[in-house]
């Protein structure tokens, strides 16, 4: 006697019904299919209840189920494409053209289709006027079999036409999940009301005793967590990071995102005239509008910075140290102005200023390796590769008898990490370096040239104005976080990487990446 199916309201209902089922039914065991109105989660929930409490047994059983597409629907019903051509020409005795056999058939798609198998399977025949003619005296139409089967039994003995049929995409599979159910030691048609906590009154009664308590269920499911994600860009960061410090760099304070006009520009050799310097391409604080002249601690510190102070203008305006300047009235209250920092570089001068104040065993300056990754603003308008802010990646070496040739192999070296090789160098201007060069490196993943940074040796009007001796040099180079960021996540819009408009399901699932890796 099959067990009556139903209709579930809700977990305790459909526990109760299965055990109903299970009582009322002749045979020892129980297929989930009496249940046709529960799906496959709220059933195996119950049924993890029931089993938890040794009330039921059950073993899960996968099938995999074929179905038929629209088009072997088709085939079941009229026949397979190649045998409606055949019986076409075969109703015609003296054959028919392409326009009569689709005019006959009444599709295009079952004529183009059809004639090429009938051809195969030698049913049909071209005529020398042109015509197809049948010339088979009966076939046989294996494929309308075979479709049936699967009609009627969802299924195919013969795995190998399964697959042909599911190939030519006649049939789609989908894996089926069902439950056999059995009674289990403990079963009985009710469940035990049951504790799910010892209290205090139950130990001081002694109803703990007699108490049945709810097991515990270490299968179930936690609430997945909200937790945390770092941001791609700082996951690529952290490894820009790792780089630095396995070269012996030294990280620069970063945290300064107002700076003066001085630091910013001055101290680096820009002129006041230059066109980063204006409204269009620098954001300019307007309360307040000046900074305090750069202090020390102490007098003699301030008495450095004054000192300073002063070889910056003469450099500027008059010339100094072997360079005839810029020749142009230098402005302090221009240079006093406070910006958005346009570049991390203003933090390298700040740093290579106190460099210039420390004396080693020798009495000289000591050779020292810098590094900065930190956010920059510039007054760009947005687009798929701008942004009003990004991150600047920079790095510095100051050393003596450094040279150009040194620069190239420290940035072949460099890069190499970040697994960017066979690197091209463009001549460039900076202010402040001399002589400047663009890197060019191939990227495998886009099959071209692209521009990774920027590089150069610092000026001598920039570094004796800060006091640094003459035979000491200064490599800088600096990139975007963003850009090597974007390579590596495959993103063409730093919109989606950068703003408002990411999407935090990118965020919490973009793994980590490796910069050595090669790009596939």
């Amino acid at each position: 006697m099959a067990p009556p199916t139903t209709t579930t309201a809700s977990s305790d209902d459909l526990a109760t019904d299965i055990l109903a089922a299970l009582d009322k039914s002749s045979q020892p065991l129980l297929s989930s299919d009496a249940f046709p109105s529960a799906t496959f989660v709220d059933l195996k929930a119950a049924l993890d209840r029931l089993a938890s409490r040794e009330m039921v047994k059950y073993d899960t059983i996968e099938r995999q189920e074929a179905l038929l597409e629209p088009e072997a629907e088709q085939i079941a019903a009229n026949g397979s494409h190649e045998a409606r051509v055949f019986e076409a020409l075969r109703k015609a005795v003296e054959g028919l053209s392409v326009k009569e056999l689709e005019e006959a058939i009444g599709d295009k798609n079952v004529v183009k289709i059809g004639q090429g198998k009938a051809f195969k399977e030698k049913w049909i025949s071209k005529t020398k006027d042109g015509k197809f003619t049948a010339v088979a005296d009966n076939i046989t139409d294996t494929t309308q079999e075979q479709i049936k089967i699967v009609q009627q039994t969802k299924t195919h003995p013969d795995a190998k036409i399964l697959a042909d049929l599911k190939k030519r995409k006649l049939i789609r599979t989908q894996n089926i999940f069902s439950f056999k159910i059995h009674k289990g030691p403990k079963f009985a048609l009710k469940i035990p009301e049951e504790a799910t906590d010892l209290t205090a009154d139950m130990i001081a009664s002694g109803a703990w005793k007699t108490a049945t308590f709810k097991p515990y269920n270490f299968k179930a499911l936690g609430a997945t967590q909200n937790g945390g994600a770092l941001h791609p860009l700082n996951k690529v960061r952290q490894e820009l990071r790792n780089i630095f410090f396995e070269m012996g760099f030294e990280e620069m304070p970063t945290d300064k995102f107002v700076e003066s006009g001085f630091w910013n520009f001055d101290a680096l050799f820009v002129p006041q005239q230059h066109p980063a310097r204006d409204l269009q391409d620098t954001f300019y604080i307007s309360d307040p509008k000046a900074a305090d002249f750069p202090r020390g601690e102490s007098s003699d510190d301030t008495k450095d910075y004054q000192a300073y102070w002063d070889n910056v203008k003469a450099v500027h305006q008059d010339g100094k140290y072997g360079s005839i300047g810029y020749r142009y009235p230098w402005s302090g209250d221009e240079s006093l102005r406070l910006v958005l920092r346009t570049h991390t570089t203003a933090i390298s001068a700040n740093m290579l200023h106190k460099l210039a104040a420390t004396k080693g065993p020798d009495g000289r300056p000591t050779p020292a390796r810098y590094f900065s990754i930190d956010r920059v603003f510039r007054n760009e308008t947005v687009d798929a590769t701008h942004l009003a802010e990004f991150h600047q990646v920079e790095g510095v070496i100051a050393d003596y008898g450094l040279t150009l040739g040194g620069l190239m192999e420290f940035m072949e070296i460099f890069f190499g990490k970040m697994g960017l090789h066979d690197l091209q160098f463009k001549p460039a201007y900076n202010p402040y370096t001399e002589p400047s060069m663009e890197i060019f490196a191939y990227h495998k993943g886009l099959g071209k040239l692209v521009e990774i940074g920027n590089s150069g040796m610092f000026r001598a009007e920039m570094l004796e104005s800060m006091g640094l001796p003459k035979d000491m040099r200064v490599f800088g180079w600096g990139l975007s976080l963003e850009r090597p960021t974007m390579i590596k996540y495959g993103i063409s819009n730093i919109r989606e990487l950068l703003g408002h408009k990411v999407d935090l399901e990118f965020v919490q699932g973009s793994p980590a990446v490796l910069l050595g890796e090669e790009d596939k």
